[in-house]
């Protein structure tokens, strides 16, 4: 039961336009067996100046939260242009049988992708919050995203009767968030998140130890949402 949450997520990172990597790698430690977790090392190195649609992502710094753990093959903190992402998110279609891969190949062709960015992050300012989290935005038009980000909603409605509903995010109501059912044993906890903001269509994922506070996830991503919705502060 505690794992049903990673196993919505994937199947949002193909078919609602996630970034697959980025989930997959947050829901990596959820495998058959004794669920692990770890802090991160911490990256002392500086980060170059983000460009394009990585310089929307909340920077490092932001509320103490740090570089966080690689997702993938990408490292910590990654862009991609959009023929890059419209074939990663085809790749995750591999183990399906192909007629049905062939038509979801079809409707990610439909989106346009244009662009995306993920960043991974580390918070261990507080005890209680001890956590990390990603965040990924893509960019794709206007309907593409509404179409989404209407397909997530869906599909967790769907699981809305084991799914627990997550905090809601201040100044947006459309954002909505996800936890895995309470008392489930599990040492691990997770949290999904998405919304959108014009033509970016914008998840998060947070871990940690049960049970983890939703507190600091959820001002991340509130601060995520507020930088695109004012791109004067994305410089």
């Amino acid at each position: 039961m505690g794992r049903l949450l990673g196993v919505a997520v994937l199947a949002l990172a193909v078919l609602g336009g996630v970034g697959y990597t980025a989930v997959a790698v947050d829901g990596a430690d959820r495998t058959a067996g004794a669920p692990s977790w770890k802090i991160p090392a911490k990256h002392d190195a500086k980060v170059p100046a983000a460009t394009g649609l990585a310089s929307l992502l909340v920077p490092y710094g932001t509320d103490d939260y740090e570089r966080g753990p690689d997702l993938g093959e990408f490292g910590a903190d990654a862009e991609l242009s959009g023929a890059r992402a419209t074939a990663l998110r085809k790749e995750a279609l591999r183990g399906l049988p192909r007629t049905q891969r062939g038509k979801l190949e079809r409707e990610i062709d439909k989106q346009h992708i244009k662009g995306m960015a993920m960043r991974s992050y580390l918070n261990n300012s507080y005890h209680d919050e001890v956590g990390t989290a990603s965040i990924t935005l893509v960019r794709m038009d206007r309907a593409s995203v509404r179409t989404s980000v209407a397909g997530q909603g869906r599909l967790l409605d769907v699981l809305g009767d084991i799914l627990r509903a997550g905090p809601r995010i201040e100044g947006h109501k459309d954002a909505r968030c996800y936890l895995p059912p309470k008392d489930t044993g599990e040492k691990l906890d997770m949290m999904y998140c998405f919304a959108r903001q014009g033509d970016v269509l914008v998840t998060a994922t947070a871990d940690g130890v049960s049970p983890m506070s939703t507190k600091g996830a959820a001002r991340l991503l509130k601060k995520q949402l507020d930088r695109i919705a004012e791109p004067g502060e994305a410089v």
